[in-house]
């Protein structure tokens, strides 16, 4: 057994705190990495979900406050926590912790690892472009989709062969039987008969729940005994009430706000589905798939590369209302179909995008990393 000094310390560094899929991705990997072999801490640029997920699994987490690339005291205390913490190599994600990450990595010796797990918006300005070449340079980057990968390549312009590809992983679903489901519905006042349509995602515009809400009258005169939840919290929920309102469908439509217990939401579902403007590789989807749900999605950054069309779901243009309606409505009204496809992802999510498989990725990269050091 490895002794604490023989242990390989690593730093997970987020630059942000969640909840959100990049936050569940960095808490699952911290706490999953092999402890005979690593020893995983976390540092944020402020306290919130992740800070507490982490600690609430017995990982040690530090907060320094930044204000930015330029902040010098937050390098400064950056650089102390890595010395007084013995690191071996960080693990940052996103742009801010790649990139203020990569400088006192560099300063001090260290290996870095920048994940990138969207397009957000590092690709708009000069200086971040420069920012991100710079720290292909110096750094051992990642993009979680082929599709992230190519937009790295085309709009940073950073060299294809420094940019890996490692998929996002997720756990199985704790399981959840007859009664958990029949009481999550219960408590959320959903009609007894009706079948499900879900989507879980943060309310932000990105992730374009208006387009969903405007299929529901098109689904509801074909499908008239559905429901839609809505679970996430976010700054267009006000708008999408909104939205709801107007289109007279406020007793078919559930926000439920931010949820602890998605694995009882997804287990009630019929048909998750999720019509994102843009996404890196999606969690949500990811979660779905492994909790045997049939998928619909957007033909968006990595969801091909998740969904497969036509086997294990459906993949619609963005910003197509009619499209989401109609593939809704097959799987609605074709019960088969529906179970075919979620056996096969969930067949799909177990293998190739399982939790075992992006950490032993991880640790192998780790791993090479620390060899060149």
């Amino acid at each position: 057994m490895a002794g604490p000094h023989d242990l390989k310390t690593i730093l997970f560094l987020s630059t942000s705190s969640g909840p959100g899929g990049a936050e569940r991705v960095i808490s699952n990997l911290a706490a999953s990495v092999d402890p005979q072999r690593y020893r995983a801490i976390l540092c944020l640029f402020r306290p919130g979900w992740l800070q507490e997920r982490s600690e609430s699994r017995g990982i040690r987490t530090f907060i320094i406050p930044t204000h930015g690339m330029t902040d010098w005291r937050w390098a400064l205390q950056f650089q102390r926590l890595l010395q007084q913490e013995r690191v071996n190599l960080v693990h940052a994600h996103e742009f801010d912790a790649n990139v203020q990450g990569a400088f006192v990595a560099a300063l001090s010796g260290i290996p870095l690892v920048a994940t990138v797990h969207g397009k957000n918006y590092f690709w708009e300005k000069l200086r971040r472009r420069l920012a991100y070449r710079w720290v292909s340079r110096r750094a051992t980057m990642v993009a979680v989709s082929e599709n992230l990968k190519q937009f790295i390549v085309e709009k940073v312009g950073v060299s294809s062969s420094r940019v890996k590809v490692l998929y996002n992983g997720v756990d199985v679903l704790p399981q959840c039987d007859r009664v958990d489901v029949d009481e999550c519905r219960k408590e959320l006042g959903l009609p007894e008969r009706h079948q499900i349509v879900g989507v879980v995602g943060n309310l932000y515009p990105v992730k374009g729940h208006q387009y969903l809400i405007d299929a529901i009258p098109s689904i509801l005169m074909k499908c008239p005994n559905t429901s839609f939840v809505f679970a996430g919290r976010g700054q267009l929920e006000g708008e999408l009430k909104a939205q709801v309102h107007r289109l007279g469908v406020e007793e078919r439509v559930f926000f439920l706000g931010l949820r602890q217990d998605i694995p009882r939401i997804l287990a009630m579902l019929d048909v998750f589905v999720l019509p994102s403007l843009s996404e890196g590789l999606s969690m949500a989807i990811l979660e779905a798939m492994i909790a045997g749900k049939p998928v619909v999605a957007t033909q968006v950054g990595g969801n091909p590369e998740l969904v497969l069309h036509g086997e294990t779901g459906f993949l619609v243009p963005p910003r197509d209302s009619q499209a989401l309606a109609s593939s809704l409505v097959t799987l609605l009204t074709n019960r088969q179909q529906a179970a075919q496809f979620a056996e096969k992802g969930k067949c799909r999510a177990e293998g190739q995008f399982s939790l075992r498989t992006m950490v032993c990725a991880y640790q192998s990269l780790y791993d090479k990393c620390l060899e060149s050091e």
